[in-house]
């Protein structure tokens, strides 16, 4: 398919956070943009607001009446149903109807393609590395699975030669993509509801690292069972980070590459996670051939991404913290910078579990990451695009979390009881629409 060819893209879904990015890109490109969505959210404000189109109702009488033509791209999410009438209207009609995934795919074709695959981590090494380019003076466009705090976007950059994307394991959709230079931050189970097992997660991933054809342009985690360059913190590895101590909030560190030492780096993202996803960013960097220096002075410059580790308040008194963490290790990511920064401290955890499948697939391992936290106020599980299952709700979570200090609350309910809690340090998680709730929580506590 020609993108050249296409004047419209209309959007089945356009408010996810991959959806949007790519309905920037087509605007940026000169596109005319519209589409759907189910509920109005921030995002899709934002896009209202740049010129977008979008209504919140399936109905065919809504597509605005340019779209009728042949020269149409129509891209949908997955998380839209088959009985959806928009998307049947233009399937019909033989329309052009793409998933995002294919057409990050026929983007990152005639371009040089970075991709970030992995379990965890592939927002925010995906929003550091779009930095570092676009800060190199790169001709780079990045796709990011959320808002970059220096562009206030989920697009970096409008460049035409070079991509940067988020290989997303959900539905194989990575299989779509070009790479040219590739890393891999983690392969633990999930979207199990898709694969059925973890050997069927390693294998997909194995086919996408085998789409990079050259192995020294694919880079893993030292332990990792993938072939590619390896990287690591204070271990023996083909990019290693070493000599690391927090200074004023922020990590410093030296770096060990094939060619050279770094001292002295800094990058202001707490927890090892983040660590190790800046070393990803800083290893496709170089091997790319951006300046060392210029890597350098990106890292210590990047803002990070909001609902990755975002702070809402920080003060001697509060500290509130908001974080996208959907899964048990990214959980125990979340704990872990937590009490790096504050040892000493109470810290009360909000949790909405994000669907029932990854509910019901990690219950235990949930149950033992919430555990950790001094406080649990649990909400009820976000559906996204499941139905309910059987037998599995937060009530069933709730008694599985060990620690006593533990409730299951309403949304309505949740302000009260944080005002209520003794503790310094909240955080809120998760997925769902739980990140909604922020702006009314942070109102409420200053």
């Amino acid at each position: 398919m020609n993108l050249n060819q296409i004047h419209n893209v209309y959007f089945i879904g356009i408010g996810g956070i991959g959806m949007s990015a790519l309905a920037r890109y087509f605007q940026n490109i000169g596109k005319n943009v519209s589409g759907y969505d189910k509920t109005p959210t921030m995002l899709t404000d934002e896009l209202i607001a740049g010129g977008m189109s979008i209504h919140f109702e399936d109905n065919i009488s809504l597509i605005p009446a340019e779209y009728y033509v042949e020269n149409t791209l129509v891209i949908i999410t997955p998380a839209v149903p088959i009985s959806h009438s928009e998307w049947n209207y233009f399937i019909e009609r033989d329309y052009v109807v793409k998933k995002r995934a294919e057409v990050l795919g026929i983007i990152t074709k005639d371009t040089f393609c970075f991709a970030v695959a992995g379990t965890h981590g592939k927002t925010t090494t995906s929003s550091i590395l779009g930095h570092i380019l676009y800060e190199c003076g790169a001709d780079v466009t990045a796709f990011i699975g959320g808002i970059v705090e220096n562009y206030q976007s989920n697009l970096i950059g409008n460049g035409k030669t070079v991509t940067v994307v988020e290989a997303d394991e959900f539905d194989r959709s990575f299989l779509h993509l070009h790479p040219n230079i590739a890393c891999v931050t983690s392969m633990d189970a999930d979207h199990l509801d898709i694969y059925g097992d973890v050997t069927a997660i390693e294998d997909s991933f194995r086919e996408f690292a085998d789409k990079v054809e050259d192995k020294t342009k694919i880079f893993v985690p030292k332990g990792l069972p993938l072939e590619g360059l390896t990287v690591g913190i204070n271990e023996e590895a083909t990019f290693k980070a070493f000599n690391v101590r927090i200074e004023n909030g922020y990590y410093v560190f030296d770096v060990q590459t094939p060619s050279e030492t770094i001292e002295n780096i800094q990058f202001g993202l707490p927890g090892r996670h983040n660590l190790m996803n800046a070393m990803m960013a800083l290893a496709m960097a170089k091997t790319f051939g951006s300046p060392t220096k210029t890597i350098a002075k990106a890292l210590a410059s990047f803002k990070g991404i909001q609902r990755r580790f975002s702070y809402q308040i920080k003060s001697d008194k509060l500290v509130y913290i908001d974080d996208y963490a959907h899964h048990p290790t990214e959980i125990n990511a979340v704990h872990q910078a937590v009490r790096e920064l504050y040892p000493n401290e109470k810290v009360l955890a909000i949790f909405q579990p994000h669907l029932f499948s990854r509910t019901k697939d990690f219950g235990d391992d949930f149950a033992k990451s919430l555990s950790q936290f001094d406080e649990i106020l649990l909400l009820d599980i976000y559906p996204a695009r499941e139905l309910p299952m059987e037998g599995i709700t937060s009530s069933w979570l709730l008694s599985k979390i060990k620690n006593t200090n533990k409730k299951l609350i309403s949304k309505t309910e949740l302000i009260s009881a944080i005002l209520e809690s003794k503790a310094k340090i909240i955080v809120t998680i998760g997925a769902g629409d739980i990140g909604e709730l922020v702006p009314k929580i942070k109102q409420a506590l200053l």
